[in-house]
């Protein structure tokens, strides 16, 4: 599976950008939604990522499933590289639609364990906090 098409791509690297322009400027750094999620097909290991920098390494969360999930930097090339069982590789998830910022969901799987705990509960409390219609 190709990890990143060229949109997903474009909307890391444009996370990068806006996050070094604010640098640059002194400016709070953005906390943008994630772009896009991995996971392992045959584990616990899942990773979100907002950004994209030159030499092709993301930086967002990493849960590997030893209940400690981080916010760092990891290598798209060392994802795509990682070789399972059966022949399966780290997949992109197709249907994922970030919906908060990174560090909403950085602060729910800190405190679950979890980075799949925690999107459960934020998806749950975003589908209790919708209003019912009349």
């Amino acid at each position: 599976m190709i990890l990143l098409t060229p949109q997903l791509r474009d909307q890391l690297r444009a996370n990068d950008r806006a996050r070094s322009e604010a640098l640059r400027r002194g400016e709070p750094t953005p906390d943008p939604v994630p772009v896009v999620r991995f996971f392992n097909p045959v584990g616990a290991a899942t990773w979100l990522a907002t950004e994209l920098d030159e030499d092709g390494i993301l930086f967002g969360i990493a849960d590997l499933g030893f209940g400690c999930p981080e916010m760092g930097s990891f290598a798209l090339a060392a994802l795509e590289a990682i070789r399972l069982p059966f022949g399966l590789g780290i997949e992109r998830d197709l249907h994922f639609e970030g919906r908060l910022p990174l560090s909403v969901y950085a602060d729910a799987a800190r405190r679950t364990g979890s980075l799949i705990e925690a999107e459960r509960l934020l998806h749950r409390a975003a589908a209790t906090s919708k209003p019912s219609p009349v």
